[in-house]
């Protein structure tokens, strides 16, 4: 993987990328937010994220609380800390965070077809079948998705998810497995960047670390490594 100290990435802020959910809901998806200055989420049927401002406030634990209710469920990203007495630790894992490089050479796609309400139901579907990541019924509102269908099949898919300033994040790439090998993938995700670089934004991707397949695809169209992140699933008290 490239090392972030090689990477030139021209007019755009990367440290936005270092909290991406909460500069997408205090900026471009401030329209989806809910919550207040230190805690903020999107509504649940659009996406399951949770953004914290900052995690040196000490009322934090109980605006989160507050923000997601008792007993439920939430997922943090880039906390590495002790959590209070009465939450509970449910998971958590390692993921990348890649972003574009002058070596990314986006083109648009012919086969690609935009994606809307009308094709929600199809989206999910692929998402079930393929399991790239968190989508919910109202995921598509957060960008534009395109996809590819084979006699009326929606057998691939690509799209836009988090919005922080000057960056959008390509998300929900999902081919079917009898249609991989195909580079259906591969020209998805240039066709998104494409159309993100057309706006005036740059791309960028989160993967699984433990994805190295698909890492080394994203690397290999022009993308590389800029952070690792940790993210830890607890739940708030009763």
């Amino acid at each position: 993987m490239t090392s972030p100290a090689t990477l030139d990435i021209p007019h755009a802020d990367a440290t936005v990328l270092d909290n991406a959910a909460w500069h997408s809901l205090a900026g471009p998806h401030a329209s989806f937010a809910i919550g207040g200055d230190l805690v903020r989420r999107y509504p649940a049927d659009v996406a399951p994220f949770v953004a914290v401002r900052t995690w040196d406030d000490p009322g934090v634990w109980d605006a989160l609380r507050d923000l997601v209710g008792p007993g439920a469920e939430v997922g943090l990203s880039g906390y590495d800390g002790e959590i209070p007495a009465g939450w509970e630790h449910v998971g958590g894992g390692e993921g990348v965070q890649l972003v574009e490089t002058p070596a990314l050479r986006t083109r648009p796609d012919h086969e690609a077809i935009e994606l809307d309400a009308d094709d929600a139901a199809d989206m999910i579907a692929i998402v079930e079948r393929n399991q790239p990541g968190p989508f919910r019924p109202r995921t598509y509102e957060l960008g534009r998705y395109i996809g590819i269908r084979r006699q009326g099949r929606l057998v691939a898919m690509a799209g836009e998810r988090l919005h922080p300033t000057g960056w959008t994040e390509i998300s929900a790439v999902a081919v079917d497995a009898d249609h991989r090998r195909q580079g259906l993938a591969s020209r998805l995700v240039l066709d998104v960047a494409f159309h993100i670089q057309q706006r005036g934004d740059r791309a960028l991707l989160h993967a699984a670390a433990a994805n190295v397949n698909a890492i080394a695809a994203y690397e290999k169209l022009g993308f590389a490594l800029r952070r690792r992140n940790r993210f830890a699933a607890v739940r708030t008290p009763a």
